[in-house]
């Protein structure tokens, strides 16, 4: 029997495809499956992927730190990814870090197409911040509730949780015939149920997710903005998690997941088309305002990211310094980016790029 306030060492292997796909599930999955298909497809719309991977990225990366309390602005966060060494809030710095174990997790994926325990690891090493940070040793982690109460104690003891690690690759790459979709609702609940780190939890399992979908040929970047969904839906996250755990009611659970990948990807595919249409028009003032300096490379440069610097074209190969300064000071005089100052530092804003990410 399960009980809260013991560490559920018992944690069960995760159950076969008849349990879990009813009849329910696998029509939510097709509509789910459809706006994936549609997403990977609308990516191909822009012509450098790191435009995508960067501009949503970084959006994932704020709302899915935002679960866990760690708040910043748009503007702290645009302003913070394009100085990268400059001065920067904590919050800022932890969203920042979020990105960039996603990108890792991505680059290693295609060097290596397997999820392991040693890159989940790496993964929350790097939103940590941490070397050293590894699986929980030191007893005592529960999941609190209201009033403080014990709503769930995962289970204990590193021996005993890299033994559930172990088992949730297998169940990753085991090639029974689970829906791929419905295997990606069982497998986050899994790794929150393992709850293996002392922190950061939550947003590897959220990467996780994002992994396993490009490891499927789901996706082909990792552009899925599945977090937002979450905060819209977050008391139903944590309570249908807790339902699986207390009486394996798993159908509700990949119900709702199914709901935020079908959501999340048709959301995102109205970003990147809007994305799409954006760099369009860019491109046709350009040509009309300023056909001199008008370049493919020019353009990709400044939607690379919401805020841009001087560098940013410099390390893209578009000009040296002094000829990208002139390049966009002649953006914002014909009304294609706003400068801001920043007490020594001037930032470009690529407003129409901000407007669409904040929707």
């Amino acid at each position: 029997m399960f009980d809260r306030d013991k560490p559920y060492d018992e944690l069960p292997y995760p159950p076969e495809a008849a349990f879990v796909e009813s009849r329910a599930v696998l029509k939510r999955a097709v509509g789910a499956a459809s706006a994936l298909s549609e997403l990977r497809g609308a990516t191909t719309r822009i012509p450098n992927p790191s435009i995508l991977i960067n501009a949503i990225a970084l959006q994932e990366a704020r709302m899915s730190s935002e679960i866990e309390n760690i708040v910043t602005t748009n503007d702290a966060l645009y302003r913070a990814s394009a100085d990268i060494e400059g001065e920067q809030d904590a919050a800022t710095k932890e969203v920042l870090r979020y990105r960039e174990a996603l990108w890792n997790g991505f680059v290693a994926l295609k060097e290596r197409p397997l999820l392991t325990t040693n890159l989940l690891i790496e993964i929350a090493r790097t939103i940590k911040n941490r070397p050293d940070f590894d699986i929980r040793k030191i007893p005592g982690t529960r999941i609190a509730g209201p009033g403080d109460a014990t709503m769930y104690t995962p289970p204990s003891g590193e021996r005993i949780i890299r033994d559930k690690l172990a088992e949730l690759e297998r169940f990753i790459h085991d090639e029974q015939t689970i829906e791929p979709l419905v295997k990606t609702a069982m497998i986050h609940y899994q790794f929150e149920a393992i709850h293996p780190f002392h922190d950061g939890n939550g947003r590897t399992g959220r990467i996780l997710i994002l992994l396993f979908l490009l490891q499927q040929k789901l996706l082909d970047i990792p552009v899925l903005y599945v977090s937002r969904y979450i905060i819209a839906n977050k008391s139903a996250y944590y309570s249908l998690l807790q339902g699986v755990t207390e009486r394996q009611a798993w159908e509700p659970w990949i119900l709702y997941m199914l709901d935020a990948i079908e959501s999340t990807a048709r959301s995102t595919l109205e970003r990147i088309n809007d994305i799409a249409k954006e760099m369009e028009r860019f491109t046709t003032t350009l040509r009309a305002e300023r056909p001199r300096i008008h370049s493919r490379e020019l353009v990709e440069a400044v939607f690379m990211q919401p805020y841009v610097r001087i560098p940013f074209l410099e390390h893209a190969g578009v000009a040296k310094r002094q000829t990208a300064s002139r390049y966009l000071k002649e953006l914002v005089a014909c009304g294609l980016l706003r400068e801001v100052r920043r007490g020594r530092e001037a930032y470009f804003v690529n407003e129409g790029l901000v407007g669409i990410l904040a929707r």
